[in-house]
């Protein structure tokens, strides 16, 4: 009985760790199917969780905090696409430096609004919503049915984001943008209007995968607490192959790499601490080695369009 509570309680986490992943990547796929390739996430995410975190405790409300980091994320893809498509700046240099900027703020914004304190307040932490009569099925229900809504959320906008893109004709415009921004502009198609549009949604998006930290798993904000997870996101997108679907498998398993390597290091092991750490980021080595020759990227990723030259 208890091995087996144990294993629910286990694939019950990882589903709970999957979600900032499942948003991070899904916003820089986003952004990428329209050629704008974001590599911020890391200070997006910071941001999101500093801003999230400050606005959940001055208004005392979750919502008002996730609001407010997504509006923080949302800003930082209008400036990307701001620098990149209408000023048309390297991608590269400018997603760079508002990660530098989202580092610098999300340590500044605390000590500004709170101040230097030895115990940093703290707010409420996502309780779990139990789905009626779902919740109450064995072993599945506990795993898959007793979560936080913004698991069953990411979910649901994997499933949203495949068949917007796949089955609408909004998300032929999309990927036609990242595949070929000529040839959409010649069909009629706003490519800037595209790229702005995408570049906001998908900074929203990584804006609330940093909130989603300090709402789900710490109650407050400490420095640098996104650990790396907004580098991952950036892997997790070629991993997937910019598809929502693949997408979200993907983040299943670095949330399951996650989840081994700290339940190893919370029972003992002979192994180092500081090596259990490295494992999510051993296994995205190992799996950009065997999978990035066959992933397929939008061809237009990281360029920027211009009208009269064709391409930057």
């Amino acid at each position: 009985m208890s091995e087996s509570l144990t294993i629910i309680n286990f694939l019950k986490l990882i589903l709970l760790t999957m979600v900032p992943f499942v948003l991070a990547g899904q916003g820089t796929m986003l952004g990428g199917r329209t050629g704008v390739f974001n590599v911020a996430q890391e200070g997006i995410m910071l941001v999101g969780a500093s801003v999230g975190f400050l606005a959940s405790w001055l208004s005392g409300s979750l919502f008002v905090g996730m609001l407010a980091a997504m509006a923080a994320g949302g800003l930082f893809g209008l400036a990307l696409a701001y620098f990149t498509t209408s000023l048309k700046m390297n991608q590269f240099v400018i997603g760079l430096a508002l990660f530098f900027i989202g580092l610098g703020l999300s340590t500044l914004l605390p000590k500004l609004v709170i101040g230097v304190t030895l115990t940093p307040p703290l707010i409420p932490t996502l309780q779990d919503v139990p789905i009626p009569l779902l919740s109450k099925i064995p072993i599945l229900g506990a795993i898959f049915f007793s979560q936080n809504w913004l698991v069953y959320a990411s979910v649901g906008l994997s499933v949203l984001l495949y068949y917007l893109l796949y089955k609408t004709s909004l998300g032929l415009a999309l990927r036609a943008v990242g595949e070929n921004s000529a040839a959409a502009d010649s069909l009629g198609i706003s490519v800037p209007r595209m790229r702005y549009a995408a570049s906001i949604i998908g900074g929203m998006l990584i804006g609330l995968a940093g909130a989603y930290l300090p709402m789900v798993y710490t109650g407050t904000f400490t420095e640098n607490m996104v650990k790396g997870r907004g580098w991952l996101a950036i892997a997790l997108t070629f991993f997937g192959g910019w598809s929502p679907h693949t997408i979200f498998y993907g983040s299943l398993f670095f949330a399951g790499v996650e989840v081994l390597a700290y339940r190893v290091q919370v029972i003992g092991s002979i192994i180092p601490y500081q090596f259990l750490l490295m494992l999510p980021y051993l296994a995205t080595i190992l799996v950009m080695v065997f999978t990035f020759r066959k992933s397929r990227v939008p061809a237009f990723l990281g360029q920027n369009y211009d009208r009269e030259k064709r391409v930057l």
